[in-house]
């Protein structure tokens, strides 16, 4: 990168298209809560100027209730061709109702949705190992009026980075900038890698 207005344009485009392909290198980053803990997860939607990140997850999860406690949440992706890590971390929120929630629910594949008809929230406890699916969808695609019971568990994660760190490794010592969101944008400099 040869400033920082082309690595934040670096940035948003990288995200930008991890969400349009699920072969990207940053489709599934990891997104960690204040708990401690991290999972990985689909990047579903990025907003201009890496304004927020959305993902879809299950109501009945952990992490939504530390969400709501917290406020705040991280992200980790990487590509691994490209040598190339972005950490974001910022604001975040759980919108189970209202227009985002509705929008990303309407434009979910039915297939998409099926992980919502679980008889049991993640991380319930289960008898044997496997599914908590019901047994008549472990082997079948759901039809998208059998996917609306699943609405009710459906939530988005919509996390507003306020800042960024961008890392280009390479065998030259690599490239790294540091970016905070201000009034005007985003204000950063170089770091060391």
């Amino acid at each position: 990168m040869d400033s920082l207005e082309q690595t934040i344009a670096d940035a948003q485009a990288r995200l930008e298209a991890a969400v349009a392909d699920r072969t990207a290198a940053m489709h599934a980053p990891v997104v960690g809560t204040p708990d401690g803990e991290m999972r990985i997860m689909v990047l579903r939607a990025v907003g201009p100027a890496l304004s927020a990140l959305r993902f879809h997850t299950d109501a009945r999860s952990p992490k939504v209730m530390t969400v709501a406690t917290h406020g705040r949440a991280s992200v980790l992706a990487y590509d691994p061709v490209a040598r190339v890590q972005l950490r974001l971390s910022g604001p975040a929120r759980i919108e189970q109702a209202g227009p985002t929630a509705d929008a990303a629910w309407d434009k979910a594949a039915a297939f998409s949705r099926r992980c919502y008809l679980a008889e049991a929230g993640p991380g319930a406890p289960l008898d044997a190992p496997g599914s908590a699916l019901p047994a008549d969808l472990l082997a079948r695609r759901p039809t998208l009026a059998e996917t609306e019971a699943g609405r009710a568990a459906f939530a988005v994660l919509l996390v507003e980075p306020e800042t960024l760190d961008w890392l280009r490794l390479d065998a030259h010592g690599g490239v790294r900038a540091r970016f905070v969101r201000g009034p005007q944008g985003w204000e950063g400099g170089w770091t060391a890698p």
